[in-house]
């Protein structure tokens, strides 16, 4: 069992919390980079392969600009997330659009910025047609039902709102031909923090066989094949990490198989690039011994909602405490008024005192990105260690101010009740 670890110790942290107060996020750029050249290599045998960083997973642009320098595009599905995209200098068909029941102001900035549009229905080819027009380049979101599993976070693809069915792809790609597109590409996504290398491999070879199918039938070539994202990370420290190279050679033994020579291979991972290189870094306010033990934060669910949301494993640590015997069983809560805002239930920690730092652990996806201000909770500043040691803050806190923001307290004065 791999034992879960911060870049820095608890004399650093407590250091860094002198300048930001906790709760915030931390990633290690290092590591997230290290993580990015992994996932190049595993496909280099691939000459036009490219990942696009799902946005979803780590809005913010400094970390965006990082992957970029890396090779990265970047995988968006709201005007927000192409913004972003937009401020670290992408555009083109470094980006993809990939979205879902979308208002047509949308697709035209993803069009506007020159985006290859990933449509999601049947009938947003005439939608996208009489709002905006169709661009050259086009692809379609397959979801093959039955014929592939899901897993537990995404559900059965035969009961996920997303994607064409198979009909529905032979009929798609027919009428953008007709139409006049020129382009093409084909994505799916069926799973999400999936650890099964195979699963990967499974999926390019059901995308293989198809395009063969569509280009037979329909006399069109694909550019690119786009396999999603899903890529799991070991949130518990008994579970191992995918083995990149291991899907990387797969899809290549089946690429060449097929007899492929200039097809793209592309991807859409979010999770795995970011989510083991970011931690969420707070403080033990309160103690509570009622029917159990119960350790309380200065973060809550704003800060990560996945446990409370999922029933999600993070990994917690006490920082200067790793190697005391963990013999204190608890749950880590926060203060929001819901019952279901834990970190942990039934956890086994160190003994843990008033005062303490406390690290979770696997947090640089969907963790600030899923931040949210109920209760009127305000969502915690988000620091960047970078490669020389230096620890930068790419996100302030918020504050009241922020959360009052869209309020008219002045129009309050003439409002009669």
């Amino acid at each position: 069992m791999s034992q879960k670890k911060c870049p820095l110790n608890r004399e650093q942290l407590e250091e860094l919390t002198k300048q930001f107060p906790t709760p915030f996020h931390l990633y290690d750029e290092a590591a997230i980079r290290a993580n990015a050249r992994a996932l190049k290599a595993a496909f280099a045998w691939n000459p036009g392969f490219k990942e696009y960083f799902a946005v979803k997973a780590a809005p913010n642009p400094y970390l965006m600009k990082i992957l970029r320098s890396e090779g990265f595009g970047a995988d968006c599905s709201s005007v927000p997330e192409l913004l972003l995209s937009e401020s670290v200098g992408l555009s083109g068909e470094e980006i993809i659009f990939t979205s879902n029941d979308t208002p047509a102001f949308e697709y035209q900035k993803a069009v506007d910025l020159g985006a290859i549009i990933n449509l999601d229905d049947i009938t947003h080819i005439d939608y996208l047609e009489e709002q905006i027009g169709l661009p050259e380049l086009v692809c379609c979101r397959y979801n093959p039902g039955p014929l592939k599993g899901g897993n537990a976070i995404i559900g059965h693809p035969e009961e996920a709102k997303y994607g064409f069915t198979r009909p529905q792809l032979f009929e798609g790609y027919r009428m953008l031909r007709d139409k006049g597109v020129k382009r093409f590409g084909l994505h799916t996504m069926v799973a999400s923090n999936e650890l099964d290398a195979k699963y990967f491999i499974e999926t390019a070879h059901l995308l293989f066989d198809l395009i063969k199918e569509l280009s037979a039938e329909l006399g069109i070539t694909f550019e690119f094949i786009n396999i999603g994202g899903g890529i799991g990370i070991p949130y518990k420290p008994e579970q191992e990490p995918v083995d990149l190279q291991t899907v990387g050679d797969g899809i290549r033994a089946l690429y060449e198989k097929a007899g492929f020579t200039s097809l793209d291979v592309r991807m859409e991972c979010g999770r795995m690039v970011t989510g083991p290189f970011g931690w969420l870094v707070s403080r033990v306010l309160h103690k509570k011994n009622t029917y159990k033990q119960y350790v309380g934060l200065d973060s809550c669910m704003t800060n990560l909602m996945r446990p409370g949301m999922y029933g999600a494993y993070h990994h917690v640590t006490v920082p200067g405490k790793e190697n005391l015997p963990h013999d204190f069983v608890c749950d880590v809560t926060g203060s929001l008024c819901e019952n279901n805002d834990k970190f942990a239930i039934n956890r086994a920690l160190p003994p843990v005192d008033i005062g303490d730092l406390v690290v979770i652990h696997d947090a640089g996806a969907h963790g600030h990105a899923m931040g949210f201000n109920y209760n009127g909770k305000l969502r915690s500043s988000e620091l960047l260690l970078r490669e020389n040691g230096e620890v930068v803050q790419i996100r302030r806190a918020e504050t009241v101010e922020d959360y009052f923001a869209t309020l008219n307290f002045a129009g309050l004065n003439n409002f009669k009740v």
